[in-house]
């Protein structure tokens, strides 16, 4: 493995055209996180809504905030996971980049037939999906639920 990767990285919010493909050092994993290398990445409205500064994250900045990809490395602590797993996550960035450093417990198992991309695209929605049918407003027999972007 490379000591580099590339990444796309935000200096300053703005439009698409203020994201830059840049070289960066290969992130290394602490207690508690692993490091994946990145097969796919989400791409959602939160990614927009930081990219633009309506939500403000430390610059410069990694974003992506879904991805998959398979374990290459692990932390200390890190028991969730081991190198080789593949896997996915939602919730936190650096999706835009060859490798991220994620914590562990974020980490949901692909399974076999799940394919890197279908696993990034997942993520968010699916968590939302479940949380408004069964928080917000919980669904019972019968009724109708319809799910979109």
């Amino acid at each position: 493995m490379n000591d580099t990767m590339q990444a796309i990285r935000l200096h300053q919010p703005g439009a698409a055209d203020a994201m830059r493909l840049e070289q960066v050092p290969v992130p290394q994993p602490g207690p508690g996180q692993a490091l994946v290398r990145l097969e796919a990445a989400g791409v959602n409205f939160i990614d927009v809504y930081k990219r633009t500064g309506l939500y403000t994250v430390p610059l410069p900045a990694t974003l992506g905030e879904e991805g998959a990809g398979t374990v290459v490395a692990v932390g200390e602590g890190a028991a969730e996971v081991s190198v080789g797993d593949r896997a996915a996550w939602a919730g936190h960035m650096g999706a835009y980049a060859e490798f991220a450093v994620v914590p562990a417990a974020r980490l949901v198992p692909l399974p076999d037939g799940v394919s890197a991309r279908l696993g990034a695209a997942v993520m968010l929605q699916g968590m939302t999906a479940h949380y408004l049918a069964a928080s917000t407003r919980p669904l019972s027999e019968g009724d109708v639920c319809v799910v979109h972007a």
